[in-house]
Order: structure tokens, then sequence, then C-alpha cells
């Protein structure tokens, strides 16, 4: 494998970079961050660019170094073997896939609970204020509090980082390269691609339900990993069913 990189993954990786120098440098440190990560959408920090700009964020050094190494990693062999176009196609559908499993886990936990709160009498408006300002009104009752400490977090919740994309695109070069062998820093035992990348997908189903995790941070959103991963196999799929000539892999 060649040990160069490819057009698309530089760009990347030169944005990324910069936006993570912007982070640190802009402001407070919070601002950047406040603008470009993604917001859970009943918050008011929620803005349309974020869907798209929170793929180019992270939240600190190591996070930024471990998905620019995968990037590079993965991307370059993906790009090389796809090309340019279809290669951005996976990685920016997959940042996609990622926001939209992550956000449907989101509202699956969120809606219920916002639901038998409005009917306990309290509005929407009460509701989102108690959580802004960390100020409970004097009525509430010991089972609103429950279900407010319940949403709480969501509506609080955002979200960065290119793990989504990487995914897709870890998926695609799995599918590519079934039997390529590869490592987890913390697990240094080869694994075979079409091994490794399931397992890697139900860990994170499984931290994502439990709140257990296995290899990374416990704020990981491990739903867009999911979602990025389905995302880069379904593209996959297609291409492998539709261009077989073009396209082929063992």
């Amino acid at each position: 494998m060649r040990l160069g990189i490819t057009d698309a993954v530089k760009h990347l990786l030169i944005i990324n970079i910069i936006m993570f120098i912007g982070t640190l440098s802009i402001g407070d440190g919070q601002s950047f961050y406040q603008w470009f990560a993604l917001y859970f959408p009943q918050n008011d920090a929620f803005q349309p660019w974020q869907i798209i700009t929170h793929m180019f964020m992270h939240g600190n050094g190591t996070h930024l170094l471990f998905n620019m190494f995968a990037l590079w990693m993965f991307g370059t062999p993906v790009e090389r073997s796809l090309g340019t176009k279809r290669f951005l196609f996976i990685y920016f559908s997959a940042g996609l896939g990622a926001v939209l499993f992550q956000l449907g886990y989101y509202y699956f936990n969120f809606i219920p609970d916002l639901n038998n709160l409005l009917d306990s009498g309290i509005s929407k408006e009460q509701i989102f204020n108690m959580i802004d300002t960390n100020r409970v009104l004097n009525t509430i009752t010991d089972e609103q509090l429950v279900l407010l400490r319940n949403i709480a977090p969501i509506y609080a919740a955002s979200m960065v980082g290119a793990s989504g994309c990487i995914m897709g695109i870890l998926s695609a070069f799995g599918m590519m390269n079934p039997n390529a062998e590869l490592m987890l820093i913390f697990l240094p035992i080869p694994i075979k691609a079409k091994y490794f990348i399931p397992g890697i997908i139900i860990l994170d189903i499984i931290s994502a339900f439990s709140g257990q995790s296995f290899f990374s941070p416990s704020n990981t959103a491990y739903m867009a990993h999911v979602g990025g991963a389905i995302i880069g196999a379904l593209i996959m799929w297609y291409w492998k069913k539709n261009s077989m000539d073009k396209y082929r892999w063992n």
C-alpha cells in the first residue's frame, strides 16, 4: 500500500486542522464551538449549517489526532480505489447518516418524557427555561423532576467530530478489503476487516443503550458511529451490485 496522501484526504485534513485552530484561538474557546458544533434541534443554539460544520469540529487534540490518523489510514486507499468524487460522496453521506441516527436516537428518548411533562401541566417554554437556567419551578413534583432530568442532557447535547464520516470510509475499506487485518490501539490483536467492522458497530450499539463505554469516552455519540458505518456499507453494497466490472473487489 502506497503511503502518500490523496487530494481529498489532504484537503479534509487541512480543513479539520484549521477548524480546530479556530476553536482554540477565536473568542473564549467556546464561541467557535457554539457556532459550528451540532446542537439538539429543540435547543435555541441549533442552526441548520451545524449539520455540516460539526463534521469538521473536534473536542480536543486527542479527538482530532485519532480521527485524522484514521482518515489518512483508510481514506487514502478508498479514494485511490473509488476516485475523489465517490470518496467524497461516501464521506459526506456517512456524516449525514451519523446525524440522522444520533438525532433519531435522541428523539426516541426525548419525545416520550417531553410529552409526559407537557401532559402534567408544564409548558414547553417552562421546561426549556428550567433546563437553560438550571432552576426548577417551586411547584414541580418528584415525578416531573425525574422526567426533566431525563431530557435535560439531550436538550443540552452537542455533537462534534468526523467520526461518523470516517466510520463510513472504514466500512467502504472493509468491504473492498474484507481480509485486511485491523487492530485497535487498546487491543493489539489482528482481526479481519469483515469481522472487525461489524464488531465495532455492535459495541457502539451496546454502548448507546447501556451507557457502558468500551474503547471511547463516555460522551461519545455512539449512534453517530453506527449511522456512518451503515450508510457507508449501504452505498458500497449498491455500487458493488451495480458496478461490478468497474469497481470489483474480493
